[in-house]
């Protein structure tokens, strides 16, 4: 069962990867980019909330002219200052500031001296709250993300946060900028139904672990683990 899965996700992914990067804009079953963009009201709501709907919606990335994409399957909330496991539980700072300002905006931050996190912020401004882009499923510009990571393995493309920004060149430059812009955004799509969502604990963090806001597409092999 499990290889019959990988072959059927496998296929699918090769057919996206024959579509044109400005499939966007024709609608190959890709929403129209500018009247599809979330709007900032998306984000301005109850984290636990957004976390969820965000799977499924599809990021973009324009780079060098070309557009990169794929379709979220994988996030995480971090909730304000009583949140032990997000930035923010120290209160303002330089690096934490996007995350008290307004919402719809990226938050990107470097970690282990190697990689890049994406964000989008949350809730009211001056209220910290942010859900990190895990995972997605690659859909548009597969053969510039395969040559960025240096891996020609479908699903070690975006399988993971730092691989995501990466494979989609997403670096401190776009912290702040707003996810209805023209160089990186978030599309909508389809509401995934309730029982194709998984939870657990967040990944990769010491405290805050008892917490299942980690939520994820069950049975996509785009996840990180």
């Amino acid at each position: 069962m499990r290889r019959l899965r990988r072959s059927i996700w496998r296929r699918r992914w090769l057919r996206s990867g024959k579509r044109s990067v400005n499939s966007h804009a024709r609608g190959d079953g890709i929403p129209n980019i500018r009247e599809n963009r979330l709007p900032r009201h998306f984000y301005q709501r109850d984290t636990l909330i957004v976390v969820r709907e965000l799977l499924g919606k599809i990021l973009v990335r324009r780079f060098e002219g070309e557009l990169l994409s794929g379709r979220i399957v994988e996030t995480e909330a971090y909730i304000g200052e009583d949140d032990p496991a997000c930035h923010a539980a120290r209160g303002l700072t330089p690096r934490t500031r996007p995350m008290f300002g307004p919402p719809g905006k990226a938050y990107v931050y470097f970690i282990y001296g190697m990689y890049y996190c994406l964000n989008a912020v949350t809730e009211r401004e001056g209220f910290p709250a942010a859900v990190l882009i895990r995972a997605l499923e690659p859909l548009a510009g597969i053969e510039t993300m395969s040559a960025r990571r240096g891996s020609p393995r479908p699903t070690n493309l975006t399988n993971g946060p730092g691989k995501l920004c990466q494979a989609m060149a997403i670096d401190k430059s776009l912290n702040e900028t707003s996810l209805q812009g023209e160089d990186l955004y978030i599309l909508d799509g389809p509401t995934l139904a309730a029982e194709t969502i998984g939870s657990s604990p967040r990944i990769g963090i010491k405290v805050g672990t008892e917490n299942p806001w980690r939520f994820f597409e069950k049975a996509n092999p785009f996840v990180s683990k």
